[in-house]
């Protein structure tokens, strides 16, 4: 079984951040603060080593952790 990169919540954010959801409509949906959602964002940039959120996701999806 290979290990998962993300979080249960990481993944919920990004499965949302390709649906084009901003940072704000994230926070309202998972009911968590704006600051938050970009902190979960920042730690999976970090995580990966890559240079944004387009990064991340294309990344995400090169490992089989999200799907388009």
């Amino acid at each position: 079984m290979k290990s998962k990169v993300l979080t249960n919540r990481e993944k919920q954010v990004f499965d949302l951040l390709i649906t084009n959801a901003t940072t704000k409509d994230i926070s309202n949906i998972l009911k968590i603060s704006e600051k938050t959602v970009r902190n979960h964002i920042s730690n999976v940039i970090q995580k990966l080593g890559v240079k944004g959120r387009a990064q991340a996701i294309i990344e995400l999806i090169r490992l089989d952790e999200l799907n388009l």
